[in-house]
């Protein structure tokens, strides 16, 4: 049986554990990089905006 993982997937576990070990260098920064050009091209683009959409708007509406 073959189990398969999906970019998004492989490079989002990566970019977890990469956060919480604190490692923050060149790499590090490749990784997230190339995490969010992966999940852009996956079904969670569009909750994603929406939600950053949200947030922004909320901070908006806070400020005024």
């Amino acid at each position: 049986m073959a189990v398969t993982l999906s970019a998004a997937v492989l490079l989002g576990i990566l970019t977890f554990f990469l956060i919480r070990s604190r490692s923050l260098t060149t790499g590090t920064a490749l990784v997230v990089f190339l995490f969010g050009f992966f999940v852009a091209g996956t079904g969670a683009h569009k909750p994603i905006n929406d939600l950053c959409q949200a947030i922004a708007d909320a901070l908006t509406h806070l400020t005024a």
